[in-house]
């Protein structure tokens, strides 16, 4: 059966993943975009946007398993598009006509609409369903490839409470936000179900990875 993979997810040092105050320009709060600033100096961001440069090292490579072995991806409301987002019948994601994805990508909310297909290969779906039937649809459409859980926080905590992750990278930003969401709520002695590795870098993150133990 293909995996559940997050990749390149960061988080403060309080956990928290997104600030307080999210809005159209300001997609992750008050946190702006210091959490991915490491992400931004890699090679692998660079070639992302079509152009070069950029470091390489341990964050670079942890940055670039993003992409290979997808087939699908999971994200939630709030990563497809600010507040309010739902009540724009024309909004199609935050990523312009050709988004990153180039796969399915199933998007979680409470107000369904119709399917919208892009550039590139992506085709965005809206479904209401509980994480489990939202993982059966992906990986369908992934064929025999993993998916991908692209966050938020709150729809990642829901896919860990049920077992659903299989690893898991969390990057942790040495600041504190104070306020925001936070992804370790609720999951108390998540550590026995994982095997979890830390590896600590030159830009002053620290990349933390989550693997299954056999269930």
């Amino acid at each position: 059966m293909s995996a559940v993979r997050v990749h390149n997810f960061a988080i403060s040092l309080d956990g928290f993943a997104t600030g307080a105050g999210q809005a159209p320009d300001a997609p992750f709060g008050h946190a702006g975009e210091r959490l991915h600033e490491w992400m931004f100096a890699t090679r692998f961001w660079h070639e992302m946007g079509g152009g070069q440069g950029g470091s390489g090292g341990a964050d670079n490579a942890f940055a670039a398993m993003h992409g290979p072995g997808i087939g699908a991806e999971i994200m939630g409301a709030g990563k497809f598009g600010p507040p309010g987002w739902q009540d724009d019948p024309d909004y199609k994601g935050a990523w312009g006509a050709n988004p990153p994805f180039h796969t399915p990508v199933f998007v979680l909310t409470h107000r369904p609409r119709p399917s919208i297909e892009m550039a590139g290969g992506t085709t965005f779906h809206f479904l209401d369903l509980p994480p489990a039937e939202a993982l059966k649809r992906a990986r369908e459409a992934a064929g025999g490839q993993d998916v991908r859980l692209g966050g938020g926080p709150s729809v990642i905590r829901d896919f860990l409470a049920e077992g659903l992750v299989d690893h898991m990278h969390v990057v942790q930003v040495p600041m504190v936000l104070g306020r925001g969401v936070r992804l370790w709520d609720g999951l108390e002695s998540l550590e026995e179900a994982y095997h979890i590795e830390a590896v600590s870098t030159p830009s002053g993150v620290t990349h933390l990875t989550f693997t299954a133990k056999t269930r």
